[in-house]
């Protein structure tokens, strides 16, 4: 299959690099510099170039604020019957999009990163499909991530936007709440050091992403069930209660069993 992935970042440059052994693989960015290393594949760095090289389904991996208009700029350029694709962490406003345009599409989430994960070594990761897709685009990407040993799920749009906020909301703020209490410590324990390796690596990722993530529709509830188990935590804590604290304990770890 011939297909443009739009760019170059941690992602793009990942997607290059798994797909371009299989399939010809086009790139597009901007930035030149971003182009220079990558390996078995056409560069672009013009949307007027896109249009000879046709491709069959576009993989739109810029940041999540840019995506629609990244399809928008390329849109003039692609073949009639290419697929729009992307796998952006929240969808919300996206299926709409889709429907606009008229075009086939499938939307997919690899949930994993640079940040986070060694993109190399994934099994054991997970990948989300979006039902509410063409069929071809999505035999494709369950295809490419079973080759990659990842569990693969298969969620609605609106059931992934859900999932992502409890799976993203959580850890999001546990992180940041983290960050804006710590001080500064010459000594850190192994527990502390682990949490500071955590909070470095989300305060590394986009300023767009984070706040898309926090501000998504279902997230507000999620937070709202943290804000309400922390102050029943504080209420035992104040109080002294151990008996309290220990059926909170056992109820955690019951929980992440």
């Amino acid at each position: 299959m011939k297909i443009l992935i739009v760019g170059a970042g941690n992602m793009g440059a990942w997607l290059v690099d798994a797909l371009c052994l299989d399939h010809e693989i086009g790139v597009i960015d901007k930035n030149k510099q971003k182009l220079k290393f990558l390996f078995n594949c056409h560069r672009f760095t013009a949307v007027e170039e896109i249009e000879s090289f046709a491709p069959q389904m576009v993989i739109n991996a810029v940041s999540l604020q840019r995506t629609i208009e990244a399809f928008d700029e390329l849109l003039p350029f692609l073949p009639d019957n290419c697929i729009l694709s992307d796998i952006a962490s929240v969808k919300n406003g996206l299926y709409d999009y889709y429907i606009k345009t008229g075009r086939r599409f499938v939307s997919t989430h690899p949930m994993f990163g640079p940040t986070f994960a060694n993109i190399k070594e994934l099994a054991r990761q997970n990948a989300i499909i979006i039902s509410e897709g063409d069929d071809e685009g999505k035999s494709f990407f369950r295809n490419f991530y079973q080759s990659l040993h990842l569990n693969i799920f298969e969620y609605s749009f609106d059931e992934h936007d859900r999932t992502i906020a409890h799976s993203l909301s959580i850890p999001f703020v546990s992180t940041l709440i983290f960050g804006a209490c710590v001080k500064k410590q010459k000594a850190p324990g192994t527990t502390f050091q682990k949490h500071m390796q955590i909070a470095k690596g989300l305060m590394s990722e986009n300023n767009y992403l984070l706040s898309e993530v926090l501000c998504s529709p279902y997230s507000s509830e999620e937070i709202e069930s943290m804000r309400l188990m922390l102050d029943k935590l504080l209420t035992y804590i104040r109080q002294k209660d151990t008996k309290a604290l220990h059926d909170f304990f056992d109820k955690v770890r019951k929980n992440i069993e």
